[in-house]
């Protein structure tokens, strides 16, 4: 059997308006080029589950990197950083998309990158995926796994979140994954319809699919909501999409 072997640790970037943040590195043992990965955690925080999926990417012969977006918020647990967030209304899309900026760029500079970045977020960090693949450079695909809060009527904007993903879909440039279940209130599959229309107004590459028996945050192994027929699924989907488009 091949040798099989991998690296995971802490890194530093430079993150919005250069502010030196933490993030996790996962990569596979060798001189690669291995394309890259931006995974972005979800709302309860870059936490040990989110660090197990950047090791899966590496896994699966990809360099991958998880900002912790949460960093500025300076509680002991990833727990209390969400909590503090949720208590001032959310993440800041300005200062979150500085931070996976920062990451991609960080990803570029690595000399075992084989030069094509993606983007994964689950919750939350869908709905920041699908505005990293709008406004970010440097990336050449995307995934979104049941992010809500894309589509957004008026009075759900705020100072801290004031644009709905959905109306910068013109510019999407990147192919895009979308994976949602059925049984999800948020992203509801009227929000999914709603995206999914916005994406073939504007002629864009991308492919969604929704899963029966299926809510939200489906893959998460540690939460009741796991569902694993969809995550086996899912999964393949995953590596099939960024096979195709960062190898």
């Amino acid at each position: 059997m091949a040798y099989e072997a991998l690296f995971a640790e802490t890194v530093y970037i430079h993150g919005h308006r250069g502010d030196r943040i933490d993030a996790y590195l996962a990569r596979p043992a060798g001189a690669g080029p291995y394309g890259g990965v931006v995974v972005i955690h979800h709302m309860p925080g870059w936490d040990g589950p989110t660090k197990e999926i950047a090791r899966r990417f590496a896994h699966e012969g990809y360099v991958a990197i998880s900002p912790n977006l949460h960093f500025r918020e300076g509680k002991a647990t990833p727990e209390e950083n969400s909590a503090s967030i949720r208590a001032a209304g959310g993440m800041p899309d300005d200062r979150t998309m500085g931070d996976v900026q920062g990451a991609i760029d960080y990803l570029r500079t690595l000399p075992y990158l084989n030069g094509k970045v993606g983007v994964i977020g689950y919750c939350s960090g869908g709905r920041q995926s699908y505005l990293a693949a709008c406004t970010l450079r440097g990336l050449d695909a995307a995934i979104d796994c049941y992010g809500g809060g894309v589509v957004a009527k008026p009075e759900e904007l705020t100072p801290r979140q004031p644009v709905a993903p959905i109306d910068f879909t013109q510019d999407l440039q990147i192919p895009l994954l979308g994976l949602f279940g059925v049984e999800d209130t948020r992203p509801s599959p009227d929000d999914t319809k709603k995206t999914e229309e916005a994406l073939r107004k504007h002629a864009k590459t991308f492919e969604f699919h929704t899963y029966e028996n299926a809510g939200h945050a489906f893959f998460a192994v540690d939460r009741p909501n796991y569902r694993q027929a969809a995550a086996v699924d899912g999964w393949k989907k995953v590596f099939a999409w960024f096979g195709k488009h960062l190898r």
